[in-house]
């Protein structure tokens, strides 16, 4: 892969070895700057046999439900240096991936003159989609572009995968597979309940938290797309007050978009809400938890990353989809439409709120099951 260049500086040739996982190009590489080592004579020399990209955008919650998928990597090809392009470079671990991109100008420059041995794209945005093609790669799997700048799969693999069903709702709620055995298939292996990759930094200490009791988490946001998988505030409330009751320590989770109504909730509940945090902080906030309950969402799976136990609030998506690790459980209403991907429900729906009928009393014996 790469060349190991003699650079003669006056009568002296200095050895730099660039085909290292360590080396930066610009900048002295970790082992100079500890301990000041140099290529001549330095052990940790770990030469790179190829090079894999994965392309895995967003949304967050997929993007860390895609790092199970690197414990296969690593394993097959513990010598390969990996990069991963995406919109939330604070949910990768330098440990597992040697390079975490950002989508940029930038960085979309310098991949275009890149060579690689494989590169995996799992997203079917414009962006992931038109790059993959441009991309110099002995082997390509997921999606890519047609000449009329749409997205087609590159594989049978990928097409049964992700493609077929994110095009036609019948065939997306009669899929039985989960989201990891789907991406794991299009990269041409088995899933083998490989965990997430999710990294806590350790710093932070929850002083107000009472680690005496047994912490539940309640994530009572969504984000703003598919609002139809809300359950009401006024259960949420209800079930606050329950749990309280009962002994446990409850913390309201949220980012800016649940501020206003978790400090509603809190009010009226008499539960403690923290406030929001950056993403790094919330990961540790989550990691307090023994129990998760919350709808389809980023916290969903941060609380699996962190193997917390879950009770998970369904409605709109086909729950084959969500793969709990043996963890937790999935509420859902009795109605035969479930999995319908409606992002609001509408006057056709049978019910007003079909995300109301999973009572509270239903989300608190699964909590007292766990």
């Amino acid at each position: 892969m790469g060349i190991n260049n003699f650079e003669k500086m006056g009568s002296k040739k200095h050895l730099i070895k660039t085909d290292c996982r360590y080396y930066k190009g610009s900048t002295p590489c970790l082992f100079h700057k500890q301990s000041g080592l140099i290529c001549e004579s330095c052990n940790h020399y770990a030469p790179l046999n190829g090079r894999i990209l994965i392309i895995k955008l967003g949304a967050a919650g997929d993007v860390i439900r895609t790092t199970p998928l690197l414990r296969k990597l690593k394993e097959n090809y513990p010598d390969y240096e990996i990069s991963w392009l995406t919109c939330f470079s604070d949910f990768l671990s330098p440990k597992w991936v040697d390079n975490i991109l950002e989508l940029n100008l930038s960085n979309t420059l310098w991949l275009t003159e890149q060579k690689f041995d494989w590169v995996i794209n799992l997203d079917k945005d414009k962006e992931a989609v038109a790059l993959t093609r441009k991309l110099t790669a002995s082997k390509k799997s997921g999606y890519t572009m047609n000449d009329f700048g749409k997205c087609i799969p590159i594989s049978s693999n990928a097409e049964k995968h992700k493609w077929l069903t994110g095009l036609n709702d019948n065939i997306s709620r009669a899929n039985t597979k989960n989201y990891m055995e789907e991406i794991f298939e299009i990269c041409g292996y088995k899933f083998n309940k490989e965990n997430y990759v999710l990294e806590l930094d350790g710093k932070q200490d929850w002083k107000s938290i009472d680690k005496s009791k047994k912490i539940v988490g309640l994530n009572c946001g969504c984000g703003e797309r598919w609002v139809s998988r809300l359950w009401p505030e006024k259960n949420w409330i209800e079930l606050s007050k329950i749990l309280k009751e009962k002994g446990y320590e409850v913390i309201l989770l949220g980012g800016p978009q649940e501020d206003k109504k978790n400090k509603e909730i809190a009010k009226k509940s008499g539960i403690k809400y923290l406030g929001f945090f950056p993403f790094k902080t919330f990961f540790s906030l989550v990691g307090e938890c023994d129990i998760v309950i919350t709808q389809v969402s980023m916290a969903m799976h941060i609380a699996i990353a962190l193997n917390k136990k879950l009770v998970l609030l369904n409605n709109i998506f086909n729950k084959n989809e969500f793969y709990l690790y043996g963890n937790g459980n999935i509420a859902e209403p009795e109605l035969e439409c479930l999995g319908c991907y409606k992002p609001r429900q509408d006057k056709n729906c049978p019910v007003e709120s079909c995300m109301d009928l999973i009572t509270v009393e239903k989300i608190y014996n699964m909590v007292q099951g766990f």
